[in-house]
């Protein structure tokens, strides 16, 4: 699993995230000031999921990747402190499982 943070992404970077989702109302630069990138198999993207949103104020996004059917990708968008707390969270309980 490959976990990275973008604290305050350019306009750049929120046009790539848009044209990889189906949720491109959710990707406009005045509603996030963070965006973390989760990458790894379906099944850890779920779970991250689940975590980030029962862990953080923030919203997790699907982005479409070349290889969808074993690898994925999430986007976490929220405020800085949010989207840290989130991807602390992730990385702490994939590590603790052996799996980060």
């Amino acid at each position: 699993m490959d976990i990275e943070m973008i604290k305050s992404p350019s306009a750049g970077v929120v046009k790539m995230l848009q044209s990889r989702t189906l949720a491109k109302d959710f990707l406009t630069c005045d509603e996030f000031d963070a965006v973390g990138l989760v990458q790894g198999k379906l099944i850890e993207m779920i779970v991250a999921t689940d975590l980030a949103e029962k862990s953080a104020d923030v919203d997790v996004v699907e982005i479409k990747g070349v290889c969808p059917q074993h690898f994925t990708m999430i986007a976490l968008l929220g405020d800085t402190a949010s989207v840290s707390e989130a991807l602390k969270i992730i990385s702490s309980q994939f590590i603790e499982r052996g799996e980060g």
